[in-house]
Formats: C-alpha cells, sequence, structure tokens
C-alpha cells in the first residue's frame, strides 16, 4: 500500500480524529439541525431559493435577538480573485502582499541566518520558528504601525525541513531516520516567538534589537496554574510539585487579551507521545479519549517524558491554553487549566457588559464539543497587573443545541450533576483534566470539528467554525449537512440571550454550509451573489475587522479534487447579502491559511501561510524536491512557512 494511504502525518493530526474517539451516544449537530428544519423544504436543493432563506436568511426567535450596537456593517469592496492552485500566493487586484517573515529569519540582532544545510538546535532557537498558526498584533504606545506580532508555531514538517529525511511516520518509516539533532531542532522549531515589528514608509519591518523579541519553544520553563496546579495527575518524576513543564507544543489558534497579553492554545498534543499503557492503568482511558498513543513525532525516541510507560502523567500537562505577556521577555508562561484540557482551537475573548471577560473555545476533534469560559472577576482596566490570575478563576461550561434553535451552556462544576467523585471526579482538577469525559456526561452537542470561534463586539454575535466530519455515516445524513462524509463543513451564529456573554442561554443559527453552491448533491447555502471563485469549504480559522466584518481562512481545499487552494474569503453577515462570500487570498500550492488578524485600523492584515509544498495524498514532496519553493523561489532553499502583511496600494482601509 502506498506510504501516503498508511502514514499518519503530523500536518494531518487534525485527521486523526476520524478514528471517532467520541464514544456518547450525545446527539451530533447534524440531528439537531435536521430536526429543527423542514426536511422537504431544505431537500430542494442548495440552490433553491428556500433552502436558502430556511438555514441562513431568516434567525431563528428573532423577537428574542438583540440590536447591534452599531450601524450595519459595510460590504466589502475589492475586486475577488480567481480559486485556483500554482506554486505562489494571490491577493486582490490593488493590494500588496509582502513577506514578512519566514521559516529560520533571525529575530535577534546576533542570531546567525539561516542556513538550511546546517541547521542546529541552538540556532533554530534564534531565529522564527516554522507553521504559524495564530498571529496576533499587540500595538506599542497605541499605534497601528508600531508593536509586538505573537505567533505560534503549531508542528514541524521533517520531510520539508530536512535534507535526505523524507516522510518519518509512516508506518515503513517508522522514524528510523530521525536522530536527536534532528527532533531538538523540530522542538526548538515548535512554541511561538514575539517578534517587534513597524512600518515604514509603507513597508513593514523586523526590529532585531527590540528588547521584547523572543522566542519560546518546546523546551520553555513554564508553570502550570488554575484548579490543576499540583495534582497529583499533574505530577511527574522531572516536577514532583505538579506546578512546572517545560514547553508548550502543536499550539494553533488563540487570541490577545484586553490587558495585553497572548493566549496560545495546545491543540494536537496526543501526537508527540509513544508507548501504551496497561488496560488497567488508571490514566488510560482519559489518553484514550484524547487520541494518546500513536506518535506522529520521533520525541519519545530520545526523552523520557514523552514516553507514557516512563512518565504516563506527562501527557496531563499538555492540552491547555498558555497565557504569555509579550511585553516581558522574562515572564513565564501559564497554563491556564481553568479553561479546560481539550485539543484548543483558539481561545478568543470578549469584554461582557458587566466586566467579566468570557473566552470562547473550540475541541477540534470531529463530534467534539464548543466551550466558553467565564471569568469570575472582572476586567481591570486602570491596572493591568490586576489581570494576569483572572483566566484562573472562573466557570467552563460547554455548548447544549436544542433542535428548536435555542441552547444551553452547561457549567462543568465538581460536585454538579453528574461530574461526582461516583464517575471519577475527586476534585475540578480531574473536571479539568478531563474535560472531554466531563463534558460527554453533561450531554453536550456532538459538533462538526469546532475550530476557531469569535465573538463580533459590534453585535454580540458569535461565530463557530465547523471544519468537517468526514466520519458522517449515510444514516446520519439529514437536511442541514446532506451528506455522508461532509468535507465541506458549515459555520453556525450564536447570539448571547440579553446580548449577555455570561449568560447560559442562547439561540443559534447557521450561517452558511460550505462547499460549491453549483452542485446540488453537496447542500451548499451560500447566497446567490456569491461566485464560482467566492464559495469555500473547511472553515478554519476567522476574525472580525474592527467595521465588524467577518473573515474565514480555510484549510483543505483538495486542489485534486476541487481545483482551489487554500485562502481567505470575506463573508458577508449582514442584510441582503447575508451569506455571499467572496475571494480575496489565496495560498501557494500545499499550503494552508492561518491567523488573519488586523491592525486596529485595518490598514495591515497579517495572515500566516503553514506548510506550503505539502503533498497531497498519492504525490510526494521534499526538501529535495518540493513542489513549490515558495517565497524564496531559490534552488538552494526549500520551501518557508510565512507571515506575509496585507496593505492597500495608496494606503487605506482594506476592503
Amino acid at each position: 500500500m502506498d506510504e501516503h494511504k498508511v502514514r499518519l502525518r503530523a500536518s494531518e493530526l487534525e485527521d486523526s480524529g476520524d478514528v471517532g474517539i467520541n464514544p456518547t451516544e450525545n446527539l451530533t449537530m447534524g440531528e439537531i439541525i435536521a430536526t429543527r428544519f423542514n426536511r422537504r423544504d431544505l431537500l430542494r436543493g442548495s440552490l433553491a431559493i428556500a433552502a436558502i432563506s430556511a438555514t441562513v436568511g431568516t434567525r431563528a426567535l428573532a423577537a428574542n435577538e438583540q440590536p447591534a450596537k452599531k450601524p450595519m456593517a459595510a460590504s466589502f469592496d475589492f475586486k475577488e480573485i480567481e480559486a485556483g492552485v500554482d506554486q505562489t500566493h494571490h491577493v486582490a487586484e490593488g493590494y500588496d502582499a509582502q513577506v514578512l517573515l519566514r521559516w529560520g529569519d533571525p529575530i535577534f540582532a546576533d542570531a546567525p541566518e539561516f542556513d538550511p544545510m546546517n541547521q542546529t538546535a541552538e540556532k533554530q532557537a534564534r531565529q522564527f520558528g516554522y507553521n504559524s498558526d495564530f498571529i496576533g498584533f499587540i500595538p506599542l504606545n497605541g499605534s497601528a504601525d508600531h508593536g509586538l506580532l505573537v505567533a505560534n508555531h503549531e508542528y514541524t514538517n521533517e520531510e520539508l525541513m530536512f535534507p535526505g529525511v523524507g516522510i518519518q511516520d509512516s508506518k515503513d518509516a517508522n522514524f528510523g531516520k530521525m536522530t536527536k539533532k534532528l527532533v531538538d531542532i523540530e522542538m526548538a522549531a515548535h512554541g511561538g516567538a514575539v517578534v517587534e515589528i513597524r512600518r515604514v514608509n509603507g513597508k513593514w519591518e523586523v526590529v532585531k534589537d527590540s528588547r521584547y523579541n523572543r522566542r519560546i519553544t518546546a523546551e520553555t520553563p513554564m508553570e502550570i496554574a488554575g484548579p490543576a496546579a499540583g495534582h497529583d495527575r499533574m505530577k511527574t518524576s522531572a516536577d514532583a510539585t505538579g506546578r512546572k513543564v517545560n514547553g508548550m507544543v502543536n499550539n494553533c489558534a488563540g487570541g490577545v487579551t484586553p490587558w495585553g497579553t497572548w493566549l496560545s492554545c495546545e491543540e494536537n498534543f496526543n501526537g508527540y507521545f509513544w508507548g501504551k499503557l496497561a488496560d488497567d492503568h488508571a490514566e488510560t482511558k482519559n489518553h484514550k479519549r484524547y487520541g494518546i498513543g500513536t506518535p506522529a513525532y520521533a520525541w519519545g525516541k530520545f526523552y523520557d517524558r514523552f514516553d507514557l510507560t516512563k512518565e504516563p502523567n506527562e501527557a496531563n500537562r499538555f492540552g491547555w491554553v498558555v497565557e504569555i505577556d509579550p511585553f516581558d521577555p522574562n515572564f513565564v508562561p501559564k497554563k491556564r487549566t481553568a479553561l479546560g484540557r481539550t485539543k484548543h482551537e483558539g481561545a478568543a475573548g470578549i469584554t461582557n457588559s458587566d466586566g467579566r471577560y468570557v473566552v470562547y473555545l473550540g475541541d477540534d476533534e470531529r463530534f467534539d464539543y464548543v466551550y466558553k469560559f467565564v471569568t469570575a472577576g472582572k476586567v481591570d482596566t486602570q491596572n493591568r497587573a490586576a489581570n494576569f490570575g483572572l483566566l484562573d478563576e472562573g466557570t467552563l461550561y460547554v455548548a447544549k443545541y436544542n433542535a428548536d434553535g435555542t441552547g444551553t451552556w452547561l457549567p462543568l462544576v465538581h460536585g454538579q450533576g453528574p461530574l461526582t467523585e461516583a464517575n471519577g471526579f475527586k476534585s475540578q482538577a480531574d473536571v479539568l483534566i478531563e474535560t472531554r469525559r466531563a463534558a460527554d456526561l453533561l450531554g453536550a452537542t456532538k459538533m462538526d470539528r469546532p475550530e476557531d470561534i469569535e465573538a463580533n463586539p459590534q453585535t454580540n454575535r458569535v461565530y463557530v467554525m465547523l471544519t468537517n466530519n468526514t466520519r458522517r455515516k449515510d444514516d446520519q445524513v439529514d437536511a442541514a449537512n446532506p451528506r455522508a462524509n461532509n468535507a465541506f463543513g458549515h459555520i453556525v451564529e450564536m447570539m448571547p440571550e440579553g446580548g449577555n456573554h455570561a449568560a447560559t442561554n442562547f439561540t443559534w443559527e447557521v450561517l452558511v454550509k460550505c462547499g460549491d453552491p453549483s452542485v446540488a448533491s453537496v447542500g451548499a447555502t451560500f447566497s446567490s451573489e456569491t461566485t464560482k471563485n467566492g464559495w469555500f469549504g473547511m472553515p478554519d480559522n476567522c476574525t472580525i475587522d474592527s467595521q465588524g466584518r467577518l473573515w474565514i481562512s480555510t484549510d483543505g481545499n483538495n486542489a485534486k479534487a476541487t481545483g482551489r487552494a487554500d485562502g481567505l474569503w470575506a463573508l458577508e453577515t449582514e442584510g441582503e447579502k447575508r451569506g455571499t462570500s467572496k475571494h480575496f487570498f489565496r495560498v501557494p500550492v500545499g499550503g494552508e491559511l492561518c491567523g488573519p488578524f488586523f491592525t486596529p485600523n485595518d490598514e495591515s492584515l497579517f495572515l500566516a501561510v503553514q506548510h506550503p509544498g505539502e503533498a497531497e495524498e498519492g504525490a510526494t514532496s521534499t526538501f529535495e524536491n518540493p513542489i513549490t519553493r515558495w517565497p524564496d523561489f531559490k534552488d538552494n532553499m526549500p520551501t518557508r512557512p510565512s507571515i506575509l502583511v496585507i496593505t492597500k496600494q495608496g494606503g487605506g482601509k482594506i476592503a
């Protein structure tokens, strides 16, 4: 069998969710949507006006909806690009796309230049890391042209990074060419970065001698904070306190808080651990619920802490939201356990009307859940330091969506409902370490890979990106997800009761079902104004600009199947154009678009291009022979994941 069909790529840890590790009988989102909408009306096809109206044009329980805080957002005004795929990137006419930071670029004045043939862990720790996902911009002195760029470095592609190595996580390769030196480079390329940047004469540049610049890796010392800190299940032979851990891994999306910290989210941490515990071991069921046991990296080959047979508790120390102060390069990152342990896709928040901070969280796995965390305390706008423990106390909730368009946030609190010692939860720490199992018992709604979630501060509506669910079976096909092997995903819009994000009730609506609307069997529900270039599939990250408009980046537009690369789309959420999508940017072949983030004035847009040149199933792409050498296009340079910044020619707001 072709190795590409049997291997578990590092870049496909998301797809490891296909094994269906949620064992509950909780209702799926598709089953709920099917109950909610009349099947006969919706089955008329994706082009039928009635179907589009039922899922896009009419909001549930409109009388319960709160008016927007500000006037309706303006429509997007740019010339749409053509969907397609080739070796480079493309942006809408009238805009420039500047490559700002590439994998290996030095971010310190004394850092070495990138030499891919002679890389070391020491060099990599002083250079920009690999595969950025979330990126954020935090202004310095209120400036939209000078600030700190914070960036996650999610994972590595050994076949594209190292000469002569090729894919190593296939059954045949079995990490045979991975050495400790290469693993150390991988560990140094993980984590994140803080980089001071500024705009000079219209161009952005890195300030290499900045006192703020910092690299965080898989070895950076961190603290475990919140209710799970110090618990026996968090202790290892290297840390008898259960309060210290080295590094963060597979950091996907994230967020920036009102007090100027960076929230970085550990997602597919399961792929970093080797070994198998005995069936009767106390952590076996816990590890199974998170899909731990099939390694995508060779780290456990050289480091005991990534070998479960030697350190069964180490995996419990990953899967958290990490808070980092970018203004202090000596700040010890904090894993905020009160926000739960899942495969966190993001941690975007909003300050509630009563001053409390609310963080929305997606657990990126097929049939897993949507969460939110509400702080006990309020944001102190006068004393920044007073907010640094805010995320350690509060209530974590999981969402249950009802068929009538209402929903309930269920508290994950020890001692309430089934979350008791009788079910294996002796404390709140146990609830948080096993967040997924706790949510299972509460009867949360099984979703189709919840990824990024963003709240619109102008309208108070919340947008949930549901990337896909390729394990939907034939007998689960329904009107709102009318396809087995749901490859395209959808977006859910949520409205908190009374505009109160701390409320335990909400209403919800399907904003759009994704895919090609010209193919009736796909069942997509973009508006009729969406062009052949405007539709997208697999919504992943999203952002909301200062005008309250929604932008979507995608992950998984298989070029062979769709003839298009991933990219960025602008999606109308208001008025007659609701559900209309326009194509703004596309990535080079093999890439994925991540981390869209605007400066406060909307004049610069930062984008992350992950794994450019990665091969699709049945093809090969290596360090020596990549399918693209973007962005350098030099024979002596491999393909390099990069951060780009988009600006309008002649200046002004984007789109």
